[in-house]
């Protein structure tokens, strides 16, 4: 039986680097009978996908042809969020310098963070689940969209080459494709995005973007302020106060605001960089437009 189980192990390690070789090959192991062993004996075991947790997650708002399924879905905040782990698999396999956050910019939304790459570099993905796209979308170019166990969905854009196909059962850390410029995108880079129901989170307060893949809790809840770009600054990362708590997030939304007063060379660009706050939150808390001249003395009211 040692003879005929180590035949097996040579078969499978021979196939398992032909398979490294070629990134991204998947190798079907459901025909090979892998015999248990006793205690004193190798053994090998091909762990099983819990099919109905599979279901679950596909059971509602699972399109293929629409980034956002969830239109028209109503998300009660503060939400609580789970994860299994203390850390996630880094999407990139090199340092991730993030080139651009999430918040407002040139005067648009920007729902996710950048991270640098050349093209051609691969991707992985963060957490176990299954893809529920895998395909072009406009400005975003070539697309992966996983969708994980905890409801929350990320989304791999603007790739140059595709490395899973939709429906396909995903383990973390698993090939997803490899980075490029496809898309509306300003130089090669990954855009990656964290959403739940449809609705963008911004994924610097979920994780810590580091050498350690820092998952920032375990359980921690999220509210509104955290799904607004509005309110974020894409040029500075925002501060990070983990709500671990329903009780701590329900304090949260008590509004907290300060005056400030407008000194000699200030304009709105300016104060907007000092107090982490974008210019259109700048105007709208204060009624005023983004072409207006500030005046020294001028009090302005800078939401937290």
């Amino acid at each position: 039986m040692k003879l005929h189980l180590y035949s097996y192990f040579a078969l499978l390690l021979s196939m398992t680097s032909y398979a490294q070789q070629r990134e991204g090959l998947r190798i079907d192991l459901s025909g090979f009978d892998f015999i248990k062993s006793s205690q004193n004996e190798t053994s090998l075991t091909i762990p099983e996908i819990d099919t109905t947790i599979v279901q679950d997650i596909k059971a509602e708002y699972w399109d293929h042809t629409t980034y956002n399924p969830f239109k028209g879905v109503e998300v009660t905040f503060p939400l609580k969020l789970k994860f299994t782990d203390s850390s996630y698999y880094s999407p990139i396999d090199k340092n991730k310098v993030v080139t651009s956050r999430f918040g407002w910019r040139r005067g648009r939304a920007h729902r996710g963070i950048d991270i640098d790459l050349i093209t051609g570099d691969s991707l992985f993905a963060m957490f176990d689940g299954i893809v529920r796209m895998s395909r072009y979308t406009r400005g975003h170019g070539k697309t992966v969209v996983v969708r994980h166990y905890n409801g929350l969905e990320t989304v791999y854009a603007h790739l140059s080459a595709y490395g899973v196909k939709e429906n396909d059962s995903i383990v973390r850390g698993q090939y997803l494709g490899k980075g490029g410029v496809s898309g509306n995108a300003r130089g090669s880079h990954l855009h990656l995005v964290v959403n739940y129901k449809g609705v963008s989170i911004n994924p610097e307060y979920l994780f810590e973007f580091n050498d350690q893949n820092t998952i920032r809790a375990k359980e921690l809840w999220v509210t509104k302020a955290w799904t607004h770009p509005l309110v974020h600054n894409s040029r500075q990362q925002s501060k990070v106060n983990v709500l671990l708590s329903e009780e701590d997030a329900i304090a949260s939304l008590i509004k907290q605001s300060s005056v400030y007063i407008v000194k000699a060379g200030d304009t709105l660009s300016r104060i907007s960089r000092r107090n982490n706050v974008s210019i259109p939150a700048l105007c709208e808390t204060n009624a005023i437009n983004k072409t207006a001249v500030l005046r020294v003395g001028q009090k302005l009211i800078i939401g937290r």
